[in-house]
């Protein structure tokens, strides 16, 4: 593994012809998710059953935390005063007509590290599968629908739909993108019924979503794991 800063996030990479991200193949782009550190979802490298010489590459996000242990980090702030006030409540959290106030400065440095990306690293995005894992993945979600970037399929791992009057108006030119979704059914970080909104307003918008829910809170279970290479190696043969 190597690690290299562009546009001003820490990245760091692996597989490919020499465990660095050496070579031309195909790339796996993940992000991990609030409170995690930059390497959180590095190990998936080594589990996932994907085409030899794929390269990984996992952007850390710019916001650290101060959350006493390690090094956490954030792609924007979360209200948790309203994550404690609904659990005290006992409302299931609606987030699909939220926009975080930490969103759009978000999007805007993924989008510059997007654009700066190609010219500091050999990338061919029609041969790239994006996706991330709860912050991670919404943030993903909202950059491929603010771009024309032609990635080779999404991965959603426990994300739920956001800012719906600004997602759903712009799905629809995606229309025909795989997209690899996953979410647990006890989930008590984002709840399982936003996942279920963003598969249903990904699919109505004419994206090709392969759906897995499973028995489990906010992870990523070895059977998902198995069937996410298997999607992995389906789109590069595409």
């Amino acid at each position: 593994m190597r690690e290299v800063l562009i546009s001003g996030l820490k990245v760091r990479l692996t597989g490919g012809s020499d465990g660095r991200g050496g070579g031309e193949g195909p790339i796996v782009m993940l992000l991990h998710g609030f409170g995690a550190p930059g390497d959180d979802l590095v190990p998936l490298a080594n589990v996932i059953h994907v085409p030899r010489g794929t390269r990984w590459l996992f952007p850390e996000a710019p916001l650290s935390l101060n959350m006493g242990f390690g090094d956490s980090r954030a792609w924007w702030i979360i209200d948790f005063a309203r994550i404690q006030a609904d659990r005290q409540a006992g409302r299931i959290r609606d987030l699909s007509v939220d926009i975080p106030q930490g969103l759009a400065l978000a999007r805007e440095r993924f989008l510059a590290f997007l654009k700066e990306l190609p010219r500091q690293f050999p990338i061919d995005y029609k041969n790239t599968v994006i996706g991330g894992f709860s912050q991670g993945a919404m943030l993903t979600c909202d950059a491929v629908l603010h771009t024309d970037y032609p990635f080779a399929g999404l991965v959603q791992l426990s994300g739920n739909l956001l800012a719906q009057t600004v997602w759903n108006p712009l799905m629809s030119k995606r229309k025909g993108l795989p997209v690899f979704q996953s979410h647990g059914l006890q989930d008590d970080i984002l709840p399982h019924i936003g996942a279920e909104r963003l598969r249903d307003a990904l699919t109505q918008s004419g994206l090709v979503v392969e759906w897995h829910s499973f028995r489990g809170g906010h992870e990523i279970p070895e059977p998902v794991l198995q069937r996410l290479g298997l999607f992995i190696t389906q789109v590069f043969r595409a």
